[in-house]
């Protein structure tokens, strides 16, 4: 895949032009409604979601609180099984250590189950750096790879592209990465999806070494898990002589108890469905069963940083179910490449600022991509309070990146709102002054803020002069 993130503008110059795509808003716009419609139905039937919905967000806030703890006990578990544990600090060393293992084996491609942690650290264009070329086997990561193109969903990459684009990407470069696309292709989804299958048989059936990722990573028994609806994973998974998972240090649960809860509410919360079609676990390494070399890379790259933020560490409980995407009225409209990471909507306005840092111009803008509606708290099966993440992480771009106005004109409010006779002067002030008020643009640093929303009207009165001149008589 060429299409990476990098050189991507801010948040608001990307969103805007999204916006203008009426097929990217039309596809948006079914596929999220669906797929929320489908969580909805699944939801209601539990009628002990609330208290599922509070023990996964208490397991994993206990298991983020001794997180050394349960990554020692992991490593000692996957080693005593006849896996390989390797840890990695940032993307560069991952993939280092990726590259050395898959060119220990001799062999120059390898076959990938999707893989959230991979696309983070752009494991793919580092192993084509090192003339190893990485073959994604998920559909719709498939589809994004023949595409040239990003992913703009977590659960569905290829979510802003309909069928008749997925028929024309198939047609025009499947025959390059491998069998071809069958001819007179029609745009019917079982169509497409057996072009892809035949196509993809032929890398499950000649590869030798497989990567992926994990959705969990039990601690005690040091078993990975992954959920996935197509199969092909499970194919990654068992067919290769030797597996590479790549995960994030935060994917972690202490028991199988605890991965019991996880098992209802990421399904639910993600494709809609009460279990997925497939999951695959798998422990170590066991003659004649699956691949015989297991290597488990742990990923931290900025986790550990995240950790240390008393408010910003719940981002650390994602699952990557991608409910707040599918409810968020802002990525609908504006969609995943817009946020400029592989971490799209109200999730990625909080962890890629984390992650990577505000010192970029489109990481800064990530947590104001947002109207801070609640939406996206309420569908949280982990109950991550993404609102009041995106205010804390304001705060912090506002501090080290504020301009003198900024930094004034917050002084100044300061100082008229910590004062009842203050703040009364300056109501009164604001409506003798209202005439002078432009009506669409404020100017000069005001200007930034009304090109996305309007100027309120200002009061002739204030309620607090309303209610001492008439208001309390009235009550009386």
């Amino acid at each position: 895949m060429s299409g990476t993130f990098v050189g991507m503008p801010a948040f608001p110059e990307a969103a805007s032009a999204a916006t203008q795509n009426a097929q990217l808003r039309h596809n948006l716009r079914k596929a999220t409604h669906t797929i929320r419609g489908k969580r909805a139905a699944v939801v209601s039937e539990l009628d002990d979601w609330a208290e599922l919905r509070a023990a996964g967000k208490a397991i994993k806030d206990r298991t983020l609180r001794h997180l050394d703890v349960y990554l020692e006990q992991l490593e000692e578990a996957v080693t005593a099984a006849g896996g390989h544990v390797h840890w990695a600090a940032d993307a560069a060393e991952a993939n280092a250590i990726v590259t050395r293992l898959v060119r220990a084996t001799g062999e120059t491609e390898v076959v990938k189950v999707k893989s959230m942690a991979t696309q983070e650290i752009e494991l793919n264009e580092a192993l084509a750096e090192a003339g190893i070329t990485a073959y994604e086997t998920d559909l719709a990561e498939l589809i994004v790879q023949l595409g040239e193109d990003r992913p703009s969903h977590i659960l569905v990459p290829a979510i802003h592209r309909n069928r008749a684009e997925i028929r024309e990407i198939f047609n025009r470069t499947m025959a390059e990465w491998g069998v071809p696309a069958p001819a007179n292709l029609s745009d019917e989804p079982r169509a497409l999806a057996e072009a892809a299958r035949v196509h993809l048989r032929d890398k499950f059936l000649n590869a030798k070494v497989a990567v992926s990722g994990a959705n969990f990573a039990v601690a005690e028994t040091g078993t990975l898990v992954v959920l996935e609806s197509e199969g092909n994973g499970r194919m990654c998974l068992t067919l290769p002589e030797t597996l590479i998972s790549v995960v994030g240090i935060e994917k972690l649960v202490p028991t199988w108890q605890d991965l019991e809860v996880f098992m209802q509410l990421l399904p639910r919360s993600s494709t809609g469905e009460r279990m997925n079609p497939y999951t695959s676990t798998w422990t170590g390494s066991t003659p004649g069963d699956g691949p015989g070399d297991f290597h488990l890379v742990l990923l931290d790259n900025g986790r550990t940083d995240v950790l240390a933020d008393e408010v910003g560490r719940q981002s650390l409980r994602c699952i990557r179910c991608s409910a707040c995407l599918n409810i968020c009225p802002v990525y609908e409209r504006a969609g995943g490449h817009a946020y400029g990471s592989v971490y799209p909507g109200p999730i990625g306005a909080i962890l890629t600022p984390q992650l990577r840092g505000t010192s970029s111009e489109l990481d800064a803008s990530l947590p104001y991509a947002s109207s801070l509606c609640g939406a996206c708290y309420e569908v949280c099966p982990v109950a991550i309070d993404i609102p009041e993440v995106l205010v804390h992480l304001r705060g912090k771009v506002v501090e080290g990146k504020g301009t003198t106005v900024e930094r004034v004109a917050m002084g100044a409010a300061g100082w008229v709102l910590g004062d009842e006779k203050r703040l009364g002067l300056a109501q009164r002030a604001a409506g003798k002054a209202r005439g002078l008020v432009p009506k669409r643009h404020l100017p000069g640093p005001g200007a930034a803020w009304t090109d996305t929303r309007d100027i309120p009207d200002i009061p002739e009165e204030s309620f607090r002069d309303w209610w001492a001149g008439r208001g309390r008589g009235q009550q009386r």
